[in-house]
C-alpha cells in the first residue's frame, strides 16, 4: 500500500485480530482491527473540532499505546504529527506549537494548563486485553483514498539557535519502514520490544512503522527497566529487541546477555559498540545501525546474520553514503570527512526553509558526521564536525582515541572532548566510565582508580600520536545525556570550559 491509511485498513482486512500493540506493564493491547477503527475515531474527532485536513497536530502523550494510536492517526488522516518530549514542561509543549503553527494538541497530562489550540484527551481510547474489543464493528473502516498526504515533524532540542524542523512525508516514512522490515526479515510471526521514547524517530519508523508493515507485534514499554528485563522478554515472546548503546551497556554490566529463547537478533542505533558490549552479547546475532531524523532513522546497518565489523556502523541500506572534505570533494577510502547522504527517505530541506546550506542541488545532506569507508563500503564513525579538536593546528577526532580506550575491559564508555588551553587553543581530555561502576564510587580507594587511568594513558602513548593523547583520564560514573542515552558532548564541553582558568 502507498498510504499509511491503506496499509492499516490492508492489515485490519487480512488478520483482524492479530496483536499490532501490547503494553508491557499490563494486559492491554492494540488488534489491527483495533487500530482502524481508532484511527477512523481520531479523524473524525479531528474534523470535528476543525482542525484542518492538512494542519499541524502536536502529540505531548506519555502513554505508549495512546501515542502510537494517535501518532499514526494523525499521519493516516492527511495532517501532520508532531511529537514532544511528554516528561518535558508544559512551556515546551507550547513553544512546539508556537515553531508549528499548531492548532491542536493531544495531551494526557493531568493538568495540561491554559493553550491558545484545542486539546484534546486519548481517554476516549481504551485498550483491552486478548479477546475484547472496544471499537464499534459496524463501524467504517478508514480510507486510503481522498486524503491529502500526512507527515511527521520533528525539532530538534535547539541548543544552539531556534530548533530546525525536520518534516517527513508518509511517503518517506514507509519507504524507510519497508526497507528496515526487509532488512530485518521481519514477518507477521516477529514480537518485538521497544522501551525507547516514541516522540524520537528511531522507535516510530524502527519500532512502529517497520512492525505495521510486517504484520507483526510491537510490545511497548515506558522506558528501560534493567531488573527482570531478559525475564519480561520470555515472558512476551520477543523475537528481536530495539535498542541503543547505552541500554545495551547497562545490560552488559551484569555479565554475558542472557537472552530468552526465540530472540533472532538485537538492533543497536546510532553508534559502533563498544568492545565489552559486544563481547557480552557474544553469539547473539546483532544489527548495529546509524541513523538520523533527517534520513527517517536508518541510514547503515550491518547484515543480519554477518558478524559486525569492530568500530564499523554496517553498509548503507537504500541510502548513498560519501565522505567528503571541507571544499565538498569525495574523499578516497580510508580517509575521514564529513558524511554526506542522498536518498528517497532523506531529507531535501529543513521545515520552513532554515540552514539550506545543509544540502546540494543534487539531493544531498551534509550530515555533521564524520567518518570513512573501508574498502567494502562499511562506514566507520569518527564524531561530529564540532567535535574535532584543534591541537594546536593538529585535529583529533575524539572516536580514535575513544576506540583505544574501549579496547580495555574494564571500560564500559569512554568520551573525549576538548578542554580550552591558553596556548594551544584546545586538547583533547577524557572521561571514561568503567564497567564496574563501583570503580567510581568516591568511597572507592583512589588507588583502584589510578591504577585503570595509569593502564589507560599507557595504552594510549603505545598507540597514539602524542598530540592525540589525552591529557587527563577521570573516571566517572555517567555524564549528560540525552532521552536516548546519547552522551551529550556540548553539555560536558560546557561543563570543562567553566571549570577551566580564564
Amino acid at each position: 500500500m502507498d498510504t499509511l491509511a491503506g496499509l492499516i485498513a490492508d492489515r485490519s482486512g487480512s488478520a483482524p485480530s492479530a496483536v499490532y500493540l501490547e503494553d508491557a506493564r499490563s494486559e492491554r493491547l492494540v488488534t489491527y482491527s483495533d487500530l482502524e477503527h481508532q484511527t477512523l475515531a481520531w479523524a473524525t474527532a479531528l474534523d470535528e473540532r476543525g482542525i484542518d485536513a492538512d494542519a499541524t497536530v502536536v502529540l505531548d502523550v506519555g502513554d505508549p499505546l495512546s501515542f502510537a494510536v494517535a501518532h499514526l492517526a494523525v499521519v493516516a488522516s492527511g495532517r501532520r504529527s508532531v511529537p514532544v518530549n511528554p516528561q518535558g514542561t508544559w512551556a515546551e509543549t507550547l513553544r512546539t506549537v508556537e515553531l508549528g503553527s499548531s492548532q491542536a494538541i493531544v495531551s494526557d497530562r493531568e493538568e495540561p494548563g491554559g493553550s491558545s489550540v484545542p486539546i484534546l484527551r486519548p481517554d476516549s481510547v481504551s485498550f483491552g486485553p486478548a479477546g475484547e474489543s472496544d471499537h464499534d464493528p459496524a463501524a467504517p473502516p478508514v480510507s486510503g483514498s481522498a486524503k491529502p498526504s500526512g507527515s511527521v515533524i520533528l525539532f530538534t532540542s535547539g541548543s544552539t539557535g531556534q530548533p530546525k524542523g525536520v518534516e517527513l512525508s508518509e511517503a518517506q516514512l514507509l519507504h524507510v519502514a519497508r526497507a528496515i522490515a526487509e532488512h530485518n526479515g521481519l514477518t507477521a510471526d516477529d514480537r518485538g520490544f521497544n522501551s525507547l521514547p516514541l516522540f524520537h524517530v528511531n522507535a516510530e519508523v524502527v519500532g512502529l512503522l517497520s512492525t505495521l508493515v510486517a504484520g507483526a507485534a510491537l510490545v511497548l514499554d515506558r522506558g528501560f527497566h534493567r531488573t527482570g528485563f531478559w525475564e519480561l522478554l520470555g515472558e512476551r515472546r520477543i523475537t528481536w529487541l530495539n535498542a541503543v548503546p547505552a541500554v545495551l551497556a547497562v545490560l552488559a554490566k551484569s555479565g554475558p546477555a542472557r537472552p530468552p529463547e526465540g530472540l533472532r537478533f538485537v538492533r543497536s542505533a546510532s553508534s559502533a559498540l563498544p568492545e565489552a558490549v559486544r563481547t557480552a552479547f557474544a553469539g547473539i546475532p546483532m544489527i548495529i545501525s546509524y541513523g538520523m531524523t533527517e534520513g527517517a532513522s536508518q541510514i547503515t546497518a550491518t547484515p543480519l546474520g554477518e558478524e559486525p565489523r569492530a568500530g564499523s556502523v554496517g553498509l548503507p541500506v537504500g541510502d548513498e553514503v560519501e565522505p567528503r572534505d571541507a571544499a565538498g570533494a569525495v574523499l578516497p577510502t580510508g580517509e575521514i570527512g564529513e558524511l554526506w547522504i542522498r536518498g528517497p527517505g532523506v531529507v531535501t530541506s529543513y521545515f520552513q526553509g532554515r540552514a539550506a546550506d545543509r544540502f546540494d542541488a543534487d539531493g544531498w545532506l551534509r550530515t555533521g558526521d564524520l567518518g570513512h569507508l573501508d574498502a567494502d563500503g562499511w562506514v566507520y564513525l569518527a564524531g561530529r564536525t564540532d567535535d574535532v579538536i584543534n591541537r594546536g593546528g593538529e585535529k583529533v577526532y575524539p572516536a580514535e582515541v575513544e576506540d583505544v580506550l574501549l579496547e580495555d575491559p574494564r571500560v564500559r564508555e569512554a568520551v573525549v572532548v576538548a578542554r580550552p588551553d591558553q596556548i594551544l587553543g584546545s586538547v583533547p581530555v577524557a572521561y571514561v566510565i568503567p564497567a564496574d561502576l563501583d570503580l567510581a564510587d568516591p568511597a572507592r580507594p583512589d588507588a583502584d582508580r589510578r591504577s585503570l587511568v595509569s593502564d589507560l594513558a599507557a595504552r594510549c602513548e603505545a598507540e597514539l600520536p602524542r598530540f592525540k593523547r589525552p591529557l587527563d583520564i577521570t573516571v566517572v560514573d555517567d555524564l549528560p545525556r540525552t532521552p536516548t542515552g546519547k552522551v551529550q558532548r556540548n553539555r560536558t564541553r560546557e561543563m570543562l570550559a567553566e571549570q577551566s582558568p580564564s
